[in-house]
């Protein structure tokens, strides 16, 4: 028995001071009130030193924690991170990831399968499953590809997954170009009762913004100019004007095309998953058009009695930052980061309930392979405290929406009994001083990927423990 007192409780239903009271992986009882001390929560819970089920003073002292009046939360859910494993453990690998995920307070999250080779079947699915969870950190998903290898044409590999071992799948990091290959993906999907993840990006258009992309990161390499938007004013300075505005005007035509590529890929998904009857789930939606085609399709629902649902996230960057001037637009990530409108959009989706869960997009990369453009950040280590900051701190947010979005949401997604602080469900807990200022120093991270544009920045509010299964992952 575990017992955790002075804290303030904190869910998408709650903000109350209270403790907890863990047995085994489960949340055995919440009791509200200020409690002090250990043995107060026992005497509120009608357990006596001396009765059945009560611990011994020497297991008592050993399994407390006393929280010091910090918010005691669910822990984070993320529907969409990369561990680059197997295969490209110069990126990442199992144990940093998933130190990585415990640093940032993250107890569950489904990872996607562009690896090396590319996860495809449910045997190689289980095994990094397996893997993970003999390190007795946070449990993952490991989604399988859509198409076998990321062939674009093969989906008869989708027939022997279940649900319950692999709730999602995706084709992340790229797109699935052939519809018909989709809506067979989809309807296969649709009968296993499994969620469709996808990363809507037009491919022809994606290749035409990536010449784009190719010039401005010749002239970016020419003058040191770093692709993850975390750049020293002097080397800024050193840039020609004619050189500064050459690579600005390739990086605004890339991303008006990946503008063009997101919007009309997020079209034809939801209409592909209509006819098929899934569960679709879009990744990192970022411009006013995607999040519109996603609300008039939540609208809609109603109409199909196939199955038919859609669910969305929003990442913390997008959310955080917007891309169209120096020295952000030098940020590379797909999508990219957008205008003020759009991020108007995505905060507004957020705040009437639209947008379902926040996440992530966790893409760690080498120095060396960012400065050849790889498009990502790493993000499991700042997503609260970007969340935080800019939906509580500045845009007053609830906290309890922002556990929502973070854990409660992600959950249901997923179907599992997580994401509540609530008797029995799994003990998956984070502690948080949601008024801790700190300065992002990415060299500190678990992950090995530094690369982010929030470098050097003073995010609000720190993860200081996580719990998962009732053991304490990180944190004293």
């Amino acid at each position: 028995m575990t017992i955790i007192y002075n804290a303030r409780i904190v869910d998408q239903n709650t903000n109350k001071k209270g403790a907890v009271i863990i047995n085994g992986k489960k949340i055995a009882r919440v009791l509200f009130g200020s409690f002090k001390s250990a043995e107060s929560v026992l005497a509120a819970a009608g357990l006596a030193k001396k009765s059945a089920g009560a611990p011994s003073n020497s297991s008592l002292a050993k399994n407390s924690i006393d929280a010091h009046g910090l918010v005691l939360a669910p822990a984070f859910i993320d529907m969409h991170a990369h561990f680059r494993y197997p295969g490209q453990t110069q990126k990442e690998d199992l144990d940093s990831a998933l130190k990585a995920a415990a640093a940032g307070g993250f107890g569950t999250l489904v990872l996607m399968p562009n690896t090396n080779p590319v996860v495809s079947s449910k045997e190689e699915a289980l095994k990094v499953d397996q893997e993970a969870a003999e390190r007795k950190m946070s449990r993952v998903f490991q989604t399988v590809s859509l198409t076998k290898r990321f062939d674009g044409a093969t989906t008869v590999h989708l027939e022997g997954l279940d649900k319950k071992t692999t709730p999602v799948i995706s084709e992340d990091g790229r797109e699935v170009a052939s519809s018909a290959v989709m809506l067979d993906a989809m309807k296969i999907a649709a009968k296993k009762k499994i969620i469709v993840s996808c990363h809507c990006e037009d491919p022809a258009l994606a290749a035409l913004a990536k010449t784009y992309r190719t010039r401005a990161l010749e002239l970016m390499a020419k003058y040191k100019i770093p692709a993850w938007g975390a750049i020293d004013k002097k080397v800024l300075a050193a840039v020609p004007k004619s050189a500064l505005e050459r690579i600005v005007q390739n990086i605004k035509e890339a991303n008006s095309l990946l503008e063009l590529a997101e919007d009309a890929a997020t079209e034809r998904n939801i209409l592909l998953a209509q006819k098929a009857g899934c569960h679709i789930h879009l990744c990192h939606v970022s411009t006013v058009k995607s999040v519109m085609a996603a609300r008039r399709a939540k609208a809609e629902e109603k109409n199909y009695k196939n199955g038919f649902k859609i669910t969305f996230e929003i990442t913390p960057h997008h959310l955080a930052l917007e891309g169209t001037a120096v020295p952000k637009i030098f940020a590379f990530v797909n999508p990219p980061l957008r205008t003020a409108n759009d991020r108007a959009a995505l905060l507004a989706a957020l705040k009437d309930g639209t947008c379902d869960c926040i996440a992530t997009d966790h893409a760690p990369h080498t120095m060396e392979d960012k400065a050849a453009g790889a498009p990502g950040f790493t993000g499991l280590e700042t997503a609260y405290a970007v969340c935080n900051t800019v939906l509580c701190k500045q845009e007053k947010i609830p906290v309890q929406k922002l556990m929502a979005l973070m854990s409660a949401r992600p959950a249901r997604i997923l179907g599992l009994k997580k994401g509540l602080v609530a008797a029995g469900y799994d003990a998956d807990l984070v502690l948080l001083d949601p008024d801790k200022k700190w300065r992002v120093d990415s060299s500190r991270f678990c992950s090995k990927g530094k690369a982010t544009p929030l470098d050097g920045k003073v995010l609000v509010g720190r993860v200081v423990a996580t719990i998962v299964a009732g053991q304490r992952i990180f944190g004293e």
